[in-house]
């Protein structure tokens, strides 16, 4: 089990050369080929306050100017990256086309996609607000998502699999099998909060847990539940268990697309110290 094509969104924060890194890795793990997506931001508007001068006598082609430049600048520093990967295969891939409507229409021909988590130091010219919510609702592929501070195993050791029975827990359970069968530490955390569903029960773990053996992967069944926010009770275990990547569903029970990720879930996309798979 291995994917074979991970793309990783590039930008111009200083993050991007450690989510490169990651996909590189990952991908020297898997024997997969890189696909750096570029989106220019033409099409965005994405120009930062004061690089164009407001006299200008042609805003517009000063400003698609500048994000030519910008682009070319991004495109270099990932091709340089990934040079010195020689046993990785990559392409760039630049777009003028609106940032999350291209990372879904490339990312449907990927195996997984690399984001980044929003905060830290992204520059407000890049539009990567709501970002990671919107691409994971509408990709139908996994993504892995990188804290925006930190150091992290491309190839982790320790994952924590979050489950609660969902559809979406499946999906990432599933979707994360190749990381799963190279982990020397695989623990299923069956999370419920207080007055929610019980345990699922040990006929139902049994099933899971052999399926997992079935893929050569043996994993411990765990269970959190508490008073505390489940986000906060999770991130806990995180660090008790040193864990080096977490995979959890994409939760929420809306139909309205914008409230549709759980409070959880968002929680965790704020809050996360490891890396994390995702699927919805």
């Amino acid at each position: 089990m291995s994917y074979k094509t991970i793309l990783v969104h590039l930008d111009n924060s200083s993050r991007c050369a450690a989510r490169i890194g990651f996909a590189a890795t990952l991908a020297h793990e898997h024997d997969a080929h890189v696909v750096g997506l570029l989106p220019t931001g033409l099409y965005e508007g994405s120009i930062p306050a004061g690089m164009i001068d407001t006299g200008a006598s042609d805003f517009i082609a000063e400003s698609a100017a500048y994000l030519k430049q910008r682009a070319e600048g991004i495109a270099q520093a990932f091709r340089t990256q990934m040079e010195a990967w020689r046993s990785v295969s990559f392409e760039l891939r630049q777009v003028d086309g609106l940032s999350t409507d291209t990372l879904i229409d490339h990312g449907r021909t990927s195996d997984l996609v690399v984001l980044g988590q929003e905060g830290g130091d992204i520059p407000t010219d890049t539009p990567a607000r709501g970002l990671v919510g919107e691409v994971m609702l509408g990709l139908g592929r996994p993504a892995v998502v990188v804290p925006y501070a930190g150091e992290f195993k491309a190839a982790p050791r320790r994952v924590l699999v979050a489950w609660n029975g969902s559809r979406e827990s499946a999906v990432a359970l599933n979707a994360a099998l190749p990381v799963l069968s190279r982990a020397d530490q695989v623990t299923l955390l069956h999370v419920a909060g207080k007055g929610e569903a019980e345990d699922p029960g040990p006929m139902l773990q049994l099933h899971l847990t052999a399926w997992l053996d079935r893929h050569g992967i043996a994993a411990t069944v765990d269970r959190l539940v508490g008073d505390v926010p489940m986000s906060d009770a999770l991130l806990s275990r995180l660090c008790d268990l040193q864990i080096d990547m977490l995979v959890m569903g994409g939760y929420g029970h809306s139909r309205v697309r914008e409230l549709v990720l759980g409070g959880m879930t968002r929680e965790i996309l704020a809050h996360m110290t490891v890396p994390v798979l995702m699927a919805h």
